[in-house]
């Protein structure tokens, strides 16, 4: 089966960002499937810099066309929203021009690329699979991103049609499953297929070497809690700097506060960490590639998994870095509700914490502090976890018998 599959955001484990198409289609390939990825150029921030040009080249087996388009997400919503477009159009013309496509496999966000997906689809007169990774146009509403309540209703209008097109989907969490299923969408047609955790290039150690000959990441004495992936308005980062404030206060030194990537907000909080006084606590680390990551993971104490407190988060979202989190063996500090904080609690692999709190957070970064025995049983329970049920093997199974239905 040929198989065209959409993702503006495709990334390789050599570069910086999420790998789950990668590791989906070079999954394909190796089960006999020929796939074209369409994606853009992750590495373009200038709105000069891009000209849509496309860029081919074959990586795994995967043959990898990327449209060569400027984005940031430092750009504000409705520069974002055009760029959206501007993929979604130019996908679409390149996947008209392959031949022989058996199934079209669209991955949001962003939602044009479902548009994209479904008249690909309808060119090549075969099946459409869409994959839902946020409720989009809710996520962003409950975000108060859209006040215009006309561009609400073509989203929500652009979301329908592209669910009614599409043969079966993918959802990433199950909060995501039950807002498609509200729209009227079969549910016996959604999979729930979580991010993975990639247990062979995530693994644990004892071994600090590495971040205690890097000063980027504070002293061999500090206990390390890690923050990977966007600093953007929906990371709610400011709840960790709350709690850092309450534990200046209370002395405590030797506890720091790594953020690893970069986002709309990263300045912001920069601005207050100084003005605050607290960057004795913090290290701003600029992105770094996974192949990196994985190295540095491993080496810190505990993976925080931080969002603004937004009720629609709570079982809508799957974030990568959970399951990079618990694949290094790291307990996790939570501090939001939802079906992540029912894993954590069930599996007791970490700690969570009420949003909005910075008394009880600072007090749950203490307790792991001080009780070195207990987050080692919870480091083991959390690689456990990722290697028996949240693997790419396990997770790509799900997908495969989807995909196998239509051959």
């Amino acid at each position: 089966m040929h198989i065209a599959y959409i993702h503006q955001y495709f990334t390789k484990p050599d570069e910086k960002g999420g790998t789950r198409s990668y590791e989906i289609a070079k999954r394909l390939v190796a089960s006999g499937h020929k796939v074209t990825m369409i994606g853009a150029n992750s590495d373009l921030i200038n709105e000069n810099s891009g000209n849509s040009k496309v860029v081919y080249t074959k990586v795994d087996g995967i043959y990898v066309y990327r449209i060569q388009l400027p984005y940031s997400n430092s750009m504000g919503f409705v520069k974002r929203w055009f760029i959206f477009l501007r993929f979604a159009k130019k996908s679409y013309h390149l996947v008209k021009k392959i031949k022989n496509v058996d199934l079209v496999y669209a991955t949001s966000t962003p939602l044009p690329v479902g548009i994209a997906g479904k008249k690909s689809a309808r060119f090549h007169k075969c099946p459409f699979i869409f994959e839902v990774r946020d409720l989009w146009p809710e996520l962003p509403d409950a975000m108060g991103l859209l006040k215009f309540r006309p561009l609400y209703w073509y989203l929500r209008y652009m979301e329908l049609s592209i669910y009614k097109s599409a043969n079966r989907i993918v959802a990433l969490a199950p909060g995501i499953k039950e807002g498609i299923v509200e729209s009227g969408y079969p549910s016996d047609k959604i999979a729930i297929v979580p991010n993975a955790s990639d247990t062979d290039l995530f693994k644990p150690s004892d071994n600090k070497d590495l971040i205690n000959s890097d000063k980027r990441y504070g002293n061999p004495d500090d206990f390390r809690l890690v923050f990977t992936g966007a600093h953007g308005i929906a990371n709610g980062l400011d709840a960790v700097l709350d709690a850092i404030i309450v534990l200046k206060k209370r002395n405590v030194s030797n506890v720091r506060f790594c953020f690893i990537g970069t986002g709309g907000v990263k300045s912001d909080l920069k601005y207050r960490a100084q003005t605050e006084d607290i960057n004795e606590y913090i290290s701003w680390i600029e992105p770094i590639r996974k192949t990196k990551l994985a190295q540095v993971l491993p080496q810190m104490d505990v993976g925080m998994m931080i969002l603004k407190n937004i009720p629609a988060f709570y079982r809508g979202t799957s974030p990568n870095k959970f399951f990079d989190y618990i694949a290094a063996g790291l307990p996790v500090l939570n501090n939001y509700p939802g079906w992540l904080a029912e894993i954590i609690r069930k599996n007791d692999i970490g700690v969570v914490v009420p949003p909005d709190n910075p008394e009880s957070f600072s007090d749950a970064v203490l307790w792991m502090r001080d009780h070195p025995k207990r987050l080692k049983e919870m480091g083991v329970n959390a690689r456990q976890i990722a290697v028996s049920y949240y693997s790419r093997d396990a997770q790509f199974n799900k997908i495969n018998n989807m995909i196998t239905k239509f051959i």
